[in-house]
């Protein structure tokens, strides 16, 4: 290194606290790679509201919906790393990176992950009037009827597409993916007869298995669901080996300072702890931050499951 160059990376590193501590001077944007309505836009807009109170500067959310969240991963990952730019990351965020040959961007240099939000069951759904009431019972038919089946998710490498591919290939039988924009559109397309099923995150199914548009058939999680304690998990409905937890939290690019990566941290850990904040996001999921250590930790695993998942379910990568 010469010493214009050495004196230049001196003088970044030194400016880089003083900046921390005047940021934030301006409104903020936070990315959500997913379609307004969807579950993390919803969480994420109850979020940034306290945020942006706690920071005295406005938090603007921007959709960027498409390729399972890539499309908006990938504008994250190209934005100065000034702490103006947030996106919310989750699990199709680290899934891309066995899914896809060239998702865009690279989960694991291109971020610094601040800390997770919360994590949410999957929940196998299906029409009320489908005749389907047990696990067994649409497994039974997508053996009788091959090919006839069909299943929705929020997009490939989503925890609804890898669940149910997995689930299929335990079970020895197969359904064609129709892939969405978002969950919401997927769990649209069930209650429309559109498709067969769906596995889509908890807080998208609840509402309309509550209000009786859907039938819950299991939850792809290790154990039941408080919320719906009569449904079986995959493993007791007689499909073990799928046990699945979509999570998600924020990140911003690789590069911004640390001071502001702490203050983030904090600032979420303080609004995440209020009670009415809580209470908003109370829809079958857990509220659950992190340290930017422990959620860079979960997506790496989520990583190594994913690749683990594309064996067993034989997907081929696109």
């Amino acid at each position: 290194m010469d010493r214009r160059t050495f004196v230049a990376a001196a003088l970044a590193a030194a400016a880089s606290p003083a900046r921390a501590q005047a940021w934030p001077t301006r409104t903020i944007r936070w990315i959500v790679p997913y379609a307004p309505g969807t579950a993390p836009d919803q969480t994420v807009r109850v979020v940034a509201e306290a945020m942006a109170e706690t920071l005295k500067q406005p938090v603007i959310v921007e959709n960027k919906a498409g390729a399972g969240g890539n499309i908006g991963a990938q504008l994250a990952a190209r934005a100065p790393a000034d702490g103006y730019t947030w996106v919310y990351s989750a699990t199709p965020m680290a899934a891309a990176m066995a899914m896809h040959r060239r998702p865009g961007f690279d989960a694991m240099k291109d971020f610094v992950h601040v800390s997770r939000i919360g994590a949410s069951d999957v929940l196998l759904v299906v029409p009320p009037d489908s005749g389907l009431r047990s696990v067994k019972d649409l497994v039974e038919r997508a053996r009788r009827e091959p090919g006839r089946l069909n299943y929705g998710s929020g997009g490939v490498g989503t925890p609804a597409h890898l669940g149910a591919e997995l689930m299929l290939a335990t079970a020895g039988v197969e359904a064609t993916h129709v892939p969405f924009k978002g969950a919401v559109d997927a769990v649209n397309a069930v209650i429309a007869r559109q498709i067969d099923f769906s596995l889509p995150i908890f807080q998208v199914a609840l509402p309309h298995v509550a209000q009786k548009r859907l039938v819950a058939l299991a939850v792809a999680g290790p154990q039941r669901n408080p919320k719906l304690p009569d449904v079986p998990t995959l493993a007791e409905a007689g499909v073990p080996g799928v046990s699945l937890v979509s999570f998600g939290g924020l990140s911003v690019p690789a590069g911004t300072p640390a001071p502001i990566v702490a203050r983030l941290n904090a600032t979420l850990r303080e609004v995440l702890a209020r009670p009415e904040l809580r209470a908003k996001l109370d829809n079958g999921g857990l509220i659950e931050p992190s340290s930017p250590e422990q959620y860079t930790e979960a997506l790496r695993a989520e990583i190594a499951k994913t690749e683990r998942m594309v064996k067993l379910a034989r997907i081929e990568l696109d």
